[in-house]
């Protein structure tokens, strides 16, 4: 086991814990500010590649490197030096008791733990040895197998490990629902109908490979290893949809052979039309590995072109760490690092025509999505423009990194605005079109707010609806500021919701970063930014909730367990360098601070960034603060520790950015309508 990191507390998961002091870098005020923001913005610069993008590490859990290990053991593929390579970084990551955790510092979990042990077991580690007991002996404690979540147990079917006759149907005749049915795919958030149809396929094959070796040893009862739950009430969602699965297994069984042919071609045919540039399917790890199984199943031959470009996607999201070490990347976000660096770099002080700054703008534009997706369903009439997370992903733009990547646009004095204008002009056409009737922005799709998708027996992993959220909506909200539209009927509708969605507390919960920091720390920059007064009664109350959780030590975090328990962890956890930020950027936006009102909270949270920086320039941060599905699954970026950073300190020392701080160089975008 790794040793842990000097300077921190250990913690059992039970309270939060505080941070002791990091490296000291100097003393406070703002000439140590600017020293830190100097080194700091240095470092980021060396980090951008020569065609012009920024992408850190996106770290998550060990799911993924079993997943593949497990994968290639399905299709024929796994290789002894790939099994090794990855078998160390999975040991790597297990814990002092033998289990494995979705986020650092977090509890153990059940589903992570069996697939980083079947992993192992998969590179021939002995289950006699230590590691493997401690860990055999948790997943028996906890329930074993039979108490993992659905997705696992699929993972297990595979080899015969679990019965597919215990899993949850899902059958592929669900391509033929109308969009109007409140369970047809459109009705599940994109990056669960991409998972889910090629499950489908998956589900009707149910396919078993001779497996390698037995898992007794993870069942609490090996006379009885597939336990059958009893239903829920019948009056309940739950037993309604028990139900319903019973039904469907019923149907399996009896299933019309010509219909079930042409659903199963049509699903794959719909996996086939989905497959990115990259060999991807939606720049993410579980579409991928599915949507593999489910064209091989089909008869996709390895050798066939999309197969092969499928697997050499993965070569793509490796990395290799310099002791040898083998782990994948669950997705990558070029396009998000590389509008926070060009934001922060502006805000930092670095000149608007920076060749950096330039290029990055040359990079993004190219990355401009004009060809509809998904979000067309909905949507028919609305014309393409905006960005994707990651490097390849043209079927699903999403409205954060559109808001984003506009706003980090309109900061650089690029020298053929023209061309900059009409990528913001589409952009803003496109957000504004894909508002939800509510007023707020999902982050992919438009009234993607049925609850049903989520009360499935298949759908008990992550959220799989897109419902809109406040983190979204205020990055759209702050982008149409900037661009002239603070005052257009759309924007104050988006403002309305926010003001109605701030919690009791003063916060806001934030459903793509962790979480009540991270959502407070987006709305109050774009509440202001559209013109709400710094002395709102809305923006006072989110004021003193920041200073309320500030820690001792002068920074802020909130720990993920904050998503499943808000009432003893929201704004509470280890002081991290991104969520730090994020509160200074909040408090610098209402008015605290040197330009502002003299607030004690500013120049300690400040002091701490100074403290804490490393000698590059960045920031130690082991901590997960991305958020992928609440509590689920959670995200480390790894530059979120220098850009936001950069961004705050930046603020501090020459002021929010105001609205329209280039609105000189470019047209104002939008009319009211």
């Amino acid at each position: 086991m790794p040793p842990a990191k000097a300077g921190r507390w250990e913690t059992d998961g039970s309270q939060p814990v505080r941070q002791a002091d990091g490296p000291t870098t100097g003393g406070t005020g703002p000439a140590s500010a600017q020293e830190a923001l100097s080194r700091a913005t240095t470092h980021l610069l060396s980090l951008q590649s020569s065609e012009g993008w920024w992408k850190g590490d996106l770290e998550t859990n060990v799911t993924m490197d079993a997943e593949d290990l497990l994968l290639r053991q399905f299709l024929g593929i796994r290789d002894e030096e790939l099994t090794k390579a990855t078998a160390e970084w999975i040991r790597s990551q297990q814990r002092d008791d033998g289990t494995w955790s979705t986020f650092y510092g977090g509890p153990a979990e059940l589903s992570t733990t069996v697939e980083a042990y079947v992993a192992l077991k998969l590179a021939g580690d002995d289950p006699g040895a230590p590691h493997m007991q401690a860990a055999a002996r948790h997943i028996r404690d906890s329930g074993g197998i039979a108490a993992t979540r659905v997705f696992t147990r699929i993972w297990l079917a595979l080899f015969g490990w679990w019965p597919w006759e215990r899993l949850p149907e899902m059958p592929p005749e669900i391509m033929f629902l109308p969009r109007w049915l409140p369970l047809n795919i459109y009705a599940f958030g994109c990056w669960a109908r991409q998972t889910i149809v090629p499950l489908t396929v998956v589900s009707a094959h149910r396919p078993v490979r001779p497996a390698p070796f037995a898992l007794t040893e993870l069942h609490t009862d090996p006379a009885n290893p597939f336990p059958q739950r009893p239903l829920a009430p019948p009056t309940s969602w739950d037993g309604i949809f028990e139900r319903l699965d019973k039904f469907l297994h019923a149907y399996h069984r009896r299933a019309v052979r010509p219909l079930r042919r042409v659903a199963l071609a049509q699903a794959a045919r719909w996996i086939v039309e989905r497959q990115e540039a990259d060999g991807c399917w939606g720049g993410i790890q579980p579409p991928a590995v599915y949507s593999l199984i489910a064209l091989h199943l089909q008869g996709y031959e390895l050798e066939h072109p999309v197969m092969q470009a499928g697997l050499a996607a993965f070569d793509r999201f490796t990395v290799h760490t310099e002791d040898g070490m083998r782990w994948l990347e669950a997705c990558q976000s070029p396009v998000w690092d590389t509008c926070l660096a060009t934001i922060a770099l502006v805000d930092a002080g670095v000149g608007a025509d920076h060749p950096a700054l330039v290029s990055a703008v040359d990079w993004m534009i190219g990355e401009e999505i004009t060809r509809r997706g998904d979000w067309s369903v909905r949507r028919p009439s609305l014309a393409p423009g905006g960005w994707a997370f990651e490097f390849e992903n043209d079927n699903y733009p999403d409205i954060d990194d559109t808001a984003e990547v506009v706003l980090a646009l309109r900061r650089v004095a690029h020298p053929d605005p023209g061309r900059v204008s009409g990528a913001v002009g589409r952009a803003v056409d496109w957000n504004l079109g894909m508002q939800s009737k509510n007023g707020a922005w999902g982050a992919f799709d438009v009234d993607n707010t049925s609850t049903l998708p989520n009360k499935l027996p298949f759908c008990d992993f992550g959220e799989v609806v897109d419902p809109p959220s406040a983190d979204v909506t205020a990055h759209v909200v702050e982008m149409l500021a900037e661009v002239g539209m603070a005052g257009d009927p759309r924007t104050r509708r988006g403002v309305q919701w926010l003001l109605r969605n701030q919690e009791e507390d003063g916060s806001w919960f934030g459903r793509w970063g962790t979480n009540y920091i991270y959502g407070t720390g987006s709305v109050l920059p774009a509440l202001v930014a559209a013109g709400l007064p710094e002395d709102h009664p809305a923006i006072r109350r989110a004021v003193r909730w920041l200073e309320d959780r500030q820690n001792a030590d002068g920074g802020w975090g909130e720990d993920m367990r904050s998503y499943e328990d808000p009432k003893n962890w929201a704004g509470r956890g280890d002081s991290t360098a991104s969520q730090t930020a994020w509160a200074l950027m909040a408090l610098l936006a209402a008015g605290e601070g040197p330009q502002g009102r003299a607030n004690p909270a500013v120049e300690r949270g400040v002091d701490w960034l100074v403290r804490t920086q490393l000698p590059e320039g960045t920031w130690d941060e082991p901590q997960f603060t991305g958020t992928g599905f609440p509590w689920d699954f959670s995200i480390n970026y790894h530059l979120y520790r220098l850009v936001f950073p950069v961004t705050a300190l930046g603020r501090y020392l020459h002021g929010t950015p105001g609205i329209g701080t280039l609105a000189g160089s470019l047209p104002r975008i939008g009319a009211a309508r």
